[in-house]
């Protein structure tokens, strides 16, 4: 199933600074979330699971890394950005092998 299921999406004040900088808006973030696709999860993270998600809009790549309590559903947006293509493969899913 794409996208997080999140009752509610919040916004730590970093990623509404990298937003900004990034030129990334909230509704690319709430659209990411929505219909994106998880491609990592960090399960140990502390102190909820948090997940990057891919998503494209308008046909660019982002990615979002959002925290989640999974018991109230609230997602906490930790950052997003454009994945470099340096780093990531042609997908934007995997990282390349140095």
């Amino acid at each position: 199933m794409p996208g997080m299921r999140c009752r509610e999406v919040k916004f730590s004040g970093h990623a509404l600074r990298r937003m900004f900088e990034r030129r990334i808006s909230v509704d690319d973030v709430l659209a990411v979330v929505a219909s994106g696709e998880v491609i990592t999860e960090y399960p140990e993270d502390a102190p909820f699971p948090s997940y990057l998600i891919l998503g494209f809009v308008r046909s660019l790549p982002i990615h979002v890394v959002v925290a989640k309590d999974k018991l109230s559903e609230t997602c906490l947006t930790i950052t997003a950005y454009p994945p470099d293509p340096a780093q990531w493969n042609v997908d934007f899913k995997t990282r390349r092998t140095p």
